[in-house]
């Protein structure tokens, strides 16, 4: 059974008005009111994979919107495979990947925007960050010693580093951030991958079990577990203030993987058909000179 409407499917997991919303009104195993089971949710994930390669050929072609993508979430629920799976059927030469850890040197002697400014996608692309510029309102406020490296000037900013007027601020900067790029002709779409506290310890479990994932194990990630309470208080912030029609976050229950793709799949169908999204078309001129070289072709 094909999903005919992306747009209705998402719906129950994307939030534009911040004002109410709770981190505790969205199940980390909900299927959205779906009858889905994991073979027909795979079978789905497929249909969608050719829907977006249409989609992404005429963003590409068109050369007038670009989409950004924001992928968010505590550890182990899922973000690389999330971008294996969804974006595997669109050409590479359309998308652009970057991945955003601890901040470099360089970095830090910039504003805390600087450096996925940098990784914007250009027109007629797809561009992912896997992680971003919400790390300054998530792990910075769960561990605000990290302030400390951003050597924020005493006698300005740093006087309030760490406060709440601090935070706000920071929030008040991305949401305005946001804002100028949908007004650019930039299509914002964020996802936070909602996992449980239960799922994301079996997943570490089995990293350490499984040989083949052993690579994927980092201690530090445990010992983030002790501030699990802080974080879903930083993520249900950061929503909050940053949610809206131009930026929506989708909220995409993460405990089932297949479900989890799928979700996030439909949310980008969803959000590029809302650009729609048309071949370029040629003017009476352009046409012209199509008309002679055709001749000149067959002629040759």
């Amino acid at each position: 059974m094909p999903i005919d409407n992306a747009q209705r499917f998402v719906a129950p997991f994307r939030v534009t008005n911040g004002k109410k919303f709770r981190l505790a009104d969205f199940a980390t195993d909900s299927l959205g009111g779906h009858d889905l089971t994991k073979d027909e949710g795979k079978a789905l994930l497929e249909e969608g994979k050719v829907k977006l390669f249409a989609l992404q050929e005429k963003l590409y072609a068109a050369d007038r919107w670009s989409v950004l993508m924001i992928l968010q979430a505590m550890d182990a629920a899922g973000k690389d495979s999330t971008i294996e799976h969804v974006m595997s059927g669109v050409n590479p030469q359309g998308c652009q990947v970057h991945s955003f850890k601890a901040p470099s040197p360089e970095e830090l002697d910039h504003d805390f925007l600087w450096r996925t400014s940098k990784a914007l996608p250009e027109r007629g692309r797809i561009g992912i960050h896997n992680r971003s510029y919400y790390e300054e309102v998530l792990v910075v406020r769960v561990h605000p010693e990290f302030l400390g490296s951003q050597r924020l000037p005493e006698n300005g900013i740093g006087k309030k580093a760490g406060s709440k007027s601090f935070w706000l601020e920071r929030l008040e900067a991305i949401a305005d951030h946001e804002r100028h790029l949908a007004r650019s002709g930039t299509k914002i779409m964020k996802f936070f991958l909602h996992v449980s506290r239960d799922e994301q310890k079996k997943r570490q479990l089995e990293r350490i079990d499984d040989p083949k994932k052993n690579w994927k194990f980092n201690a530090r990630d445990v010992a983030e577990r002790a501030h699990w309470d802080d974080y879903m208080a930083a993520y249900e912030e950061a929503i909050r203030a940053t949610a809206a029609d131009h930026a929506p976050w989708y909220v995409i229950p993460a405990d089932r993987k297949w479900f989890m793709r799928l979700a996030v799949m439909q949310a980008i169908i969803a959000e590029m058909e809302s650009l729609e999204l048309e071949f370029p078309k040629l003017d009476a001129e352009a046409a012209a000179k199509l008309a002679e070289a055709r001749k000149a072709l067959e002629a040759s």
